[in-house]
């Protein structure tokens, strides 16, 4: 068992990390791509995985040729999605759990995603998981978006913690990436995308789920 060094705060990803929706996501994705005529694979929808909405533009153009209507497909994906989150959101094993460990301790929290302010407080308020967080910064809140560290570096300071003294969770490379640059002690729990060389060279631990991070930890 893996046992974490002394961390102040914590900050979580969204999609992927505490919510179960990538794998939903996944499906309106492939869905949306063959309403507008064009063959999604899962080589370009995993390197979409955790990218900001900029990055997910350009990654399909680079697929698709400058013709794929991008403005649409984000829409049309985005419809879906609210439709599909009516009934609630689906979260990650082991959220509450972790998330009630790190409250009774006292340690602040933050979301940091790639997602829009709307679509995050929305799906965090319908998972039942936006009053547990002292602050979420979203892709509306930063210049950069990840890969870039500044929203990690943005939750720290909200946080009013040194990110060296952070400890973040992610399920994609771009957001390991993020939280590696900005210092912190990253956990890459992966969902649909596992860790690759590179990935695994930035240093950091990858573990199966939260509840495996709740245990290293808080080890009883």
């Amino acid at each position: 068992m893996i046992q974490l060094a002394p961390f102040k705060a914590a900050i979580f990803d969204m999609d992927g990390t505490l919510l179960d929706t990538e794998v939903v996501f996944k499906t309106i994705v492939f869905e949306v791509c063959t309403d507008l005529g064009f063959e999604m694979t899962d080589d370009v929808h995993r390197s979409m995985v955790g990218g900001s909405h900029e990055r997910t533009n350009q990654l399909l153009i680079e697929a698709y040729g400058v013709s794929f209507p991008y403005a649409l497909f984000d829409e049309k994906c985005r419809v879906s999605m609210r439709e599909r989150s009516h009934g609630g959101v689906p979260i990650k094993p082991g959220v509450e759990e972790f998330i009630a460990a790190l409250r009774d301790r006292g340690i602040p929290l933050a979301v940091a995603t790639s997602s829009r302010n709307p679509h995050a407080q929305h799906h965090l308020s319908a998972a039942g998981l936006l009053h547990m967080f002292d602050t979420v910064v979203t892709r509306d809140d930063v210049v950069n978006p990840k890969p870039h560290p500044e929203p990690y570096l943005t939750a720290a300071g909200r946080l009013g913690v040194d990110p060296v003294d952070c400890l973040a969770l992610e399920d994609s490379h771009a957001g390991v990436r993020a939280a590696h640059a900005a210092g912190m002690q990253t956990i890459m729990v992966p969902d649909l995308v596992n860790p690759s060389e590179e990935i695994l060279a930035l240093g950091i631990a990858v573990m199966d789920s939260l509840e495996h991070v709740h245990k290293a930890a808080f080890p009883r």
